[in-house]
This record gives C-alpha cells, structure tokens and sequence, in this order.
C-alpha cells in the first residue's frame, strides 16, 4: 500500500498492535489490512464509506477501529512505538486549528 514501511517495520508495528489487543472478543482477520485501511482513511481525509473496496466493507472496518479505539488500543499502541524510538521525546505535534498564519 502507500505507507512505505519495510516488512521489518511492519513486523514491529503488527507485533506491538497485536499486543496490545483485548483479549476477549472476535479477532480481526487482516491485522496490516486493517491498520493499511486506518492509515489510508486518515492520509486522504475521507470518510469511511469512501475506503476503496480493497480494504474490504468499510462498516467491519469503521467497527472494529471504535471498538479498539473505545478500549485504549490505539494509544497503548502508540505509546509502545515511542517507547522503542530513540528520538521520540524530540517529535513535537502541532494541530494547525490552533495555529493562525499572518
């Protein structure tokens, strides 16, 4: 897909994803299917319903991110990442809603 990750960065980034999913309820089928889906959704600022089909129904996809969303997943997820970064303290975030340009 369009993330550019080696197999070697997906196989930490599915690896600690994995990790950190709850225990009970269904599985999700296609770990990097769906983490490629999220990616794809929030890169081209679409909604879920304009997910190309490759990535499967949109809805399964839309559920399962709220599911894990709603259980913490996704920033145990993320905080696990920096966690393994060397440079992670040094990244800074800026929400341009909050910046004004003169």
């Amino acid at each position: 897909m369009s993330t550019h990750m080696t197999e070697d960065d997906w196989a930490i980034a599915l690896d600690v994803f994995e990790a950190h999913l709850p225990r009970r309820g269904a599985k999700g089928r296609d770990t990097r299917l769906f983490l490629e889906a999220v990616h794809y959704f929030c890169v081209h600022t679409i909604t879920w319903r304009a997910l190309p089909t490759e990535f499967g129904k949109w809805n399964s996809i839309w559920k399962r991110f709220d599911r894990l969303s709603k259980a913490g997943v996704f920033e145990a997820y993320f905080d696990s990442l920096a966690s393994l970064s060397s440079s992670a303290h040094l990244v800074q975030m800026f929400d341009s809603s909050v910046v004004q340009a003169h």
